[in-house]
């Protein structure tokens, strides 16, 4: 594996990610992975940042701000390449960019049952703040 070095994703590389969201369980039936991806690629607020490895996409996150805080999605490593530092790596590059933009905070929601990845998040400094995360959806989805 080559040096660890996030960087903005390519339209080539679409369906690589995809296929390593779908390779680590981040996918949803509610969520269409390519609307997802077009719409943070779409403009300044945000972006897709991918690690690839020979061509092949081993590592992403989606990251974005709404001018006061950033939030990530999508943090993704590879299963053949895990415990290699990228997913901590991954976060690393997230925080720059929004340190870069001039965010100051950065969110996370994590599934309240995926307890491995709320300990990978602590050990890289994250922790649980007292607020209720409250949600609408504005358009609902084709199938309802």
């Amino acid at each position: 594996m080559a040096s660890i070095e996030f960087r903005p994703a390519q339209d080539a590389e679409v369906a690589g990610v995809i296929a390593l969201w779908e390779a680590c369980g981040l996918t949803r039936p509610w969520n269409d992975p390519d609307k997802d991806i077009a719409f943070a690629r779409s403009g300044p607020a945000s972006d897709l940042l991918v690690m690839v490895d020979n061509k092949t996409v081993i590592a992403s996150v989606m990251v974005g701000h709404d001018g006061h805080r950033g939030i990530v999605y999508y943090v993704a490593t590879h299963p053949d390449f895990r415990r290699q530092g990228l997913g901590a790596a991954a976060m690393r590059a997230a925080e720059s960019w929004l340190t870069e933009r001039g965010v100051w905070k950065l969110n996370l929601l994590v599934r309240a049952e995926n307890e491995a990845v709320r300990s990978f998040y602590e050990k890289l400094g994250y922790e649980v703040e007292p607020r209720l995360c409250m949600a609408r959806k504005l358009i609902p989805e084709p199938s309802e």
